[in-house]
Order: structure tokens, then C-alpha cells, then sequence
């Protein structure tokens, strides 16, 4: 019988949505719940628990109750355990004492829904003691410990349970200081590694940011984009440092690790959440101008949680403009550029070829996929 241990951050995400670039903290927490934020990890571990079902005569789950694993779990086919209890609301210090639980009972691998931070947590619990895998739920996913999605992230899992042959590699917890990143400043640390189950076509790539040597491709591909912009268009600039050039030529402020809207060149609103972008474009011709997420490639569900699939009901694929520096395509190599917003029809009707701006005049064909 192989042991499962399920961790499940409840709180995990709730910050995207709304533009709080991150869930860390009560108070974060309180407003994003004020801003009508909803709980959404529950929901993702679910997709990637049904993908283990195939093991469910042969496999236990350890869980703790309520909303940390045991709500979901038992919407599955899966047996569990319930092996750890909590309050009415969790906290880090639950997650590693939880992962300790595991750690005692000789789990096989530990899955965990969350962010940075839920990885972190795994990380001064266990380190490399247990294999570890994670479904990406966080604001916050810069380690490469996280399957591509929800999905992916079962897939893998499956893989490793079952018995195949696959590789269990070191790879790196990293985390960003969420005050620094919410005044548009990265700060990043190591906390540890973790035993990962890895493959490239399940497991994300370690976030890269774009070379220095960029920064004129950059500037030439956002005066591209200037160039281009028709009027009476509402133009959502999404969170990156290639798209801040747009604004910063057009002398505006700039919310590098947010999104912006603007229209005949100037600034509508700034660092906009998933409902304010709804409020001002709905019914509006509009333009949505993204950058591919360096190293991973992902352009719609990482890193810009506003650009929901609410949002892009609004929008069509003819609407998405892609703007890259030739150092960050040539990072992804022959790997697509990634959709995952949750909604399986959006993110097909989404997906397909682009033409990604890389220079003033200078294009590349490059096709996106559903994560």
C-alpha cells in the first residue's frame, strides 16, 4: 500500500485575483476576502487527486481535517486518513507539523497545493527526507517544484506512485519578501531544496529574469507596440518588465509586478484587480498586451492571476499582443508558451499560434498550449 501525504494551503491564491500579489499575513488575507476574494486551492488539488484514482485500491491518503485536505480529498475516490487536526484557521506552523506527521508515518510523497511559501513550510519540516511535489495554487511560483498545473502536477504523481521510472532530482525553494513585492521590488532567497519527482513535459522551470543585454529589445519592441495602439482601444498592460516599457515611454508610472489600463495614451488605472479591469473594459474594444514569464513561459495564469477567465470572456485570442526579447524566447527553447487559468475552455480558445513582438518590426511565429 503506498502512503500519500496531502497538504492543502486553504488561503492559498486568494491574493491574485485581487491584485495583492500574494496571500502572506492575516491582514492580506482579511482584505482579499473584503475585495470578494474566494478560495481556490481546494479546487486544484482536486484536479490533480483525480488523477491518482487509478491507485485508489492501492493507495492511502494522510490528511488534516476540514479545508487542509480532508474537504477534498473525500470529494474523490481516493481512502484517507485524517492524521493531524486543525483550527478554524491554518497557519505555516500547521503545514510543518502536518509534513512532521508524515515524516513519522513513512509516506511515500508529500503533494502540497499551494505557493512559495506552503514549500518553504515543506522544506523546514521534512528538507530532503521525503520526496515532495507540488500544485501550483500560490500568487507566488518562482520554485521549480511545482508541476506545470494542477493537472501535471497529478499526472506526475501518479507516475512516481505507480512505480515507473522516474528521476528524483534536488531542486531549489525559493521565495520572494511579499512587502518588497507588492512596492514592485524583487527580493529573492533560497530557504532550502527539496526531493522532487521531475520531468520536462510535467514539472515547471526554476523563474529566470530577462539578461541585461535585453533591454534595447525590450525598448524596441514596446515602441512596436506604441506605434500600433488604435484609439479608442482600453490597452491592459500585464505585469513584467518588457511591458513596462510601454509605459515608462509614454512617461506614466509603472506597476512593474501589476497591471495597468490605459487608452489614447495615457493612464486609466493603475495596479487593477480582476473586477476594476472587468468594470472599465466591459463592452469596450480592448487590447491585452502580456510577456511570456521567463523561463517558463507561461503568459495567462502565473504571476497575473487579474487576467482571470472572467477577464478574458471580454477579449478574443485576435486581441492577445505577446511582446518578448529575443533572449527570453531563446530561454524557452522549443517549449510552447503556457495558459492555465483554470478554465479549460478559456485557455483552448486561447491557446495556438502568436506572433510574439521581439523587436520593432521583428516577429516570431510560437505557439501556446493549456499547462
Amino acid at each position: 500500500m503506498k502512503k500519500l501525504g496531502l497538504i492543502i494551503n486553504p488561503i492559498a491564491g486568494m491574493g491574485g485575483k485581487v491584485g495583492l500579489k500574494g496571500s502572506d499575513g492575516k491582514e492580506v488575507i482579511e482584505k482579499a476576502r473584503e475585495l470578494g476574494a474566494e478560495p481556490e486551492s481546494g479546487i486544484k488539488a482536486l484536479k490533480a487527486l483525480k488523477k491518482l484514482e487509478p491507485l485508489k485500491d492501492n493507495l492511502i491518503v494522510y490528511v488534516a481535517n476540514g479545508p487542509m485536505g480532508e474537504d477534498v480529498v473525500k470529494e474523490s475516490n481516493l481512502n484517507y486518513e485524517v492524521v493531524y487536526e486543525v483550527g478554524e484557521e491554518t497557519n505555516p506552523e500547521d503545514t510543518e507539523k502536518l509534513a512532521k506527521q508524515f515524516l513519522d508515518r513513512g509516506v511515500d510523497l508529500i503533494l502540497f497545493a499551494g505557493g512559495d511559501g506552503t514549500a518553504r513550510n515543506i522544506t523546514a519540516a521534512v528538507g530532503l527526507d521525503i520526496p515532495a511535489l507540488g500544485i501550483p495554487a500560490g500568487v507566488k511560483i518562482h520554485s521549480p517544484v511545482y508541476g506545470r498545473s494542477p493537472e501535471n502536477a497529478g499526472e506526475m504523481a501518479y507516475k512516481y506512485l505507480s512505480g515507473a521510472d522516474v528521476e528524483v532530482q534536488e531542486e531549489e525553494v525559493i521565495d520572494i519578501e511579499e512587502e518588497a513585492f507588492r512596492r514592485d521590488e524583487i527580493i529573492t532567497e533560497i530557504y532550502g531544496y527539496l526531493n522532487v519527482p521531475y520531468d520536462t513535459s510535467h514539472m515547471q522551470n526554476l523563474k529566470s529574469i530577462s539578461p541585461q543585454s535585453d533591454t534595447e529589445a525590450q525598448l524596441s519592441a514596446a515602441l512596436n507596440v506604441l506605434d500600433n495602439m488604435e484609439d479608442g482601444y482600453y490597452y491592459i498592460i500585464g505585469s513584467g518588465s518588457t511591458n513596462a516599457r510601454i509605459l515608462e515611454e509614454l512617461d506614466l508610472p509603472v506597476t512593474m509586478l501589476g497591471v495597468d489600463i490605459i487608452k489614447d495614451k495615457k493612464l486609466i488605472a493603475k495596479d487593477v484587480n480582476e473586477s476594476e479591469i472587468i468594470e472599465i473594459i466591459k463592452g469596450h474594444p480592448t487590447k491585452l498586451v502580456v510577456t511570456p514569464m521567463g523561463g517558463q513561459g507561461y503568459i495567462l495564469g502565473r504571476g497575473n492571476q487579474q487576467l482571470s477567465a472572467n477577464v478574458l470572456r471580454e477579449l478574443n485570442k485576435k486581441d492577445i499582443i505577446i511582446i518578448a526579447s529575443p533572449g527570453k524566447m531563446d530561454g524557452l527553447g522549443s517549449n510552447p508558451l503556457l495558459i492555465y487559468t483554470g478554465d479549460e475552455e478559456i485557455d483552448q480558445a486561447f491557446s495556438g499560434y502568436y506572433s510574439v513582438i521581439v523587436g520593432y518590426g521583428q516577429y516570431r511565429m510560437q505557439k501556446a498550449v493549456q499547462a
